[in-house]
């Protein structure tokens, strides 16, 4: 009686226990000997929640470049106008250049400089090759405002350089020197190095050397009697080098044809008279005009490419030549021969001094306009 009462309170107690999870009680079922024990229960892993694959990145777009005719070039140089106000800077860029070429010592690439037009004005030319029709766009109105400052060059400034030569020169030398800021600010940030200084210094003196060469040496001028062959020759290569003039700035094609005896030849040839008289001076204008137009394009494409490969050394030639035809412009045969008239008694106050003030007039005025073009950069 005693044991079955001891039962009871043991299935009591045993009822009263919590049950014990089967990981840590270990087998309360009886199994066959050697058999293995079942493997505990595991909580089933919790499912991930899918990852949102990572959204691709859209590449960044390429610079949108207009200009596709300048990658051969290696500069991406946009040549479409946006507004009619980027053509009428275009178009008064080529009425300086036209000036440039009637004014004695006058750099047509150095108002490109200043004008911020440089490089494009390169990249157009040398493109007229391969992608004819933007370069034709992009030059259009630069070649009409270059007919016109010619033409107004030919007759108005070439009468006041009869008037007051010296203070005509003076008044282009002051824009000039204004505007050499726009020159060295392509060096800026750049090591100055030997070869960077040789580079200016023999830039300053190549200017210098052309200009003393034309006023002392007094060549034998290259202006033929008769047209022939060789002179449509000699006109081609001519030609060739007043082109390259036009491209490297501080080079004057003035002072080039004053060194050759040709400068004021070729001037005196354009009038009807001496047209009737020597019609085939007409093929001597067309050789000079193959071979500019030939020379313009190679001379483009070469100096693109010494841009694009030596910048800094090629600024460094270039602030030269530009310093130096500053010089220059006070030393060529015309404006020689006034220092000679002031020497044997002729008046200069008339000249001298309204040639001072014209030169630092055009100084502040090619300087606030390099000034604005900072400003617009930034």
């Amino acid at each position: 009686m005693s044991g079955q009462n001891n039962r009871e309170r043991e299935r009591a107690a045993g009822a009263g226990a919590p049950a014990a999870s089967p990981a840590s009680a270990g087998p309360i079922y009886n199994k066959k000997e050697g058999e293995p024990a079942p493997a505990s229960p595991q909580t089933p892993p919790t499912p991930q929640t899918p990852q949102t694959p990572p959204t691709p990145q859209t590449p960044p777009e390429a610079p949108h470049n207009n200009n596709d005719n300048n990658k051969e070039d290696g500069a991406a140089f946009d040549l479409t106008y946006r507004s009619g106000k980027e053509k009428l800077r275009a178009a008064a860029l080529g009425f300086c250049i036209g000036l440039a070429v009637i004014v004695p010592g006058v750099s047509g690439a150095a108002v490109a400089i200043l004008f911020g037009l440089y490089e494009k004005l390169l990249a157009a030319i040398g493109g007229l090759g391969r992608h004819l029709r933007r370069s034709v766009l992009f030059l259009l109105p630069v070649a009409a405002g270059g007919v016109v400052g010619f033409v107004v060059g030919f007759f108005a400034v070439r009468a006041l350089l009869d008037l007051c030569p010296f203070a005509v020169v003076a008044l282009f030398a002051g824009l000039m020197a204004g505007a050499y800021p726009a020159v060295t600010d392509n060096l800026r940030g750049e090591r100055i190095t030997p070869l960077r200084v040789s580079l200016f210094a023999a830039g300053a003196l190549l200017p210098v050397l052309l200009g003393a060469a034309a006023v002392f040496l007094s060549p034998a001028p290259l202006w033929p009697e008769q047209v022939g062959v060789l002179p449509c020759l000699l006109f081609l290569v001519l030609g060739f080098l007043v082109a390259l003039t036009q491209v490297v700035p501080g080079l004057s094609a003035t002072a080039l044809l004053m060194l050759c005896g040709c400068f004021a030849p070729l001037l005196d040839s354009v009038g009807l008279s001496y047209w009737r008289q020597n019609p085939a001076v007409f093929a001597l204008y067309a050789c000079l005009a193959a071979g500019f137009l030939l020379g313009l394009v190679l001379c483009s494409k070469g100096m693109g490419g010494l841009m694009r490969r030596a910048r800094a050394g090629t600024f460094s030639a270039v602030a030269g030549l530009s310093l130096g035809s500053l010089l220059s412009m006070f030393l060529n045969p015309e404006i020689f021969a006034v220092y000679e008239g002031w020497a044997e008694g002729a008046p200069f106050a008339a000249d001298l001094w309204p040639g001072v003030a014209l030169f630092f007039a055009g100084l502040a005025a090619s300087y606030l306009l390099v000034r604005f073009e900072r400003k617009k950069q930034k």
